[in-house]
């Protein structure tokens, strides 16, 4: 094989399209192309490439390594794959605009089914309504997940001293609708992310293609070991969860899950059923209604009626 025809390592670093951009091993970065299906990829995955031709500035994925984990959303039409091989997702919301509990349920259920640790942080807590946003939080801090409160605009500094230990050495995958902060969480912790993104820019062909489906970016300098980057993603209006099975909505909802053991049926739909102790629990308020309506939409999309 020529010289010119090896393969190569590199870092899937941004995308858009059938366009990827990688980041060879020497920290030069390009632009590739899947060859095939198969070869479809994602940010953070790392893979095996070769120049299309000498002094081209392009190449051509050859393989994919194997991923530790892989997040992605699915519907009726298609899968969108976010990201791979990260060590932690945020989940960024604002008490301005209000968040939605079915979109963060169902991302919180993406990432636990992908086996990320995932972690809410409340953006804008310097406003008047953080504490009804707190309170609508609190199923999640039942579930043992950490909530995290900042004002990244207002109180920068406070707001980085909770976050960069917990960025340390890790690869973190962001995921938040419009409007909540994304991008002052990126500048706050990257400290050039400007000229990061300028130089994906440039190199998916000066504004052709600039708006970048997910992209990742360093937060250390080169040799740092370990390494921490951030993975922003653009705003979502919709979180599809058909790739996983009816039968395991309990398993990936354990508060569902925990009280459902106590239902007279076995196989309860915790919607008329008498002796339903899902139902139950909503009434004494021991669970949210939202995470009830979020279970039974679900089993609506997935298009079960028993389970």
């Amino acid at each position: 094989m020529a010289a010119a025809d090896a393969h190569r390592t590199g870092l899937v670093v941004a995308g858009h399209g059938r366009h990827v951009l990688v980041e060879a091993a020497s920290g030069e970065r390009l632009i590739c192309h899947p060859r095939g299906k198969r070869n479809e990829c994602v940010v953070g995955d790392r893979v095996d490439w070769s120049p299309t031709a000498p002094g081209s500035g392009e190449g051509v994925i050859a393989s994919i390594d194997p991923r530790r984990n892989l997040l992605h959303r699915e519907d009726a039409w298609r899968s969108k794959a976010f990201a791979a091989n990260v060590d932690q997702v945020w989940l960024l919301v604002a008490v301005e605009p209000p968040f939605s509990d079915v979109q963060l349920g169902r991302a919180l259920i993406a990432a636990t089914a992908a086996g990320i640790p995932a972690t809410i942080l409340l953006n804008k807590v310097d406003l008047p309504g953080a504490a009804m946003t707190r309170a609508r939080l609190a199923p999640y801090r039942a579930l043992g997940i950490d909530v995290l409160e900042v004002a990244l605009r207002r109180q920068p500094e406070a707001s980085l001293a909770i976050l960069a230990p917990r960025l340390k050495g890790r690869i973190t995958l962001v995921i938040g609708p419009s409007g909540v902060g994304k991008s002052s969480l990126v500048n706050l912790a990257v400290p050039d992310a400007g000229a990061q993104v300028g130089e994906i820019s440039r190199a998916l062909n000066a504004g052709r293609h600039t708006t970048t489906a997910t992209q990742w970016y360093w937060i250390d300098a080169p040799g740092t070991d370990p390494r921490a980057a951030l993975i922003d993603t653009p705003g979502f209006q919709s979180f599809g969860l058909q790739h996983l099975a009816v039968r395991d909505l309990t398993h990936w909802m354990p508060d569902i899950g925990a009280h459902s053991a106590g239902c007279r049926f076995k196989d309860c739909s915790h919607d008329r059923e008498p002796g339903c102790a899902v139902r139950a629990a909503v009434e004494a308020g021991e669970l949210a209604a939202s995470r009830l309506q979020l279970f039974q939409a679900l089993r609506s999309e997935l298009g079960q009626t028993r389970y």
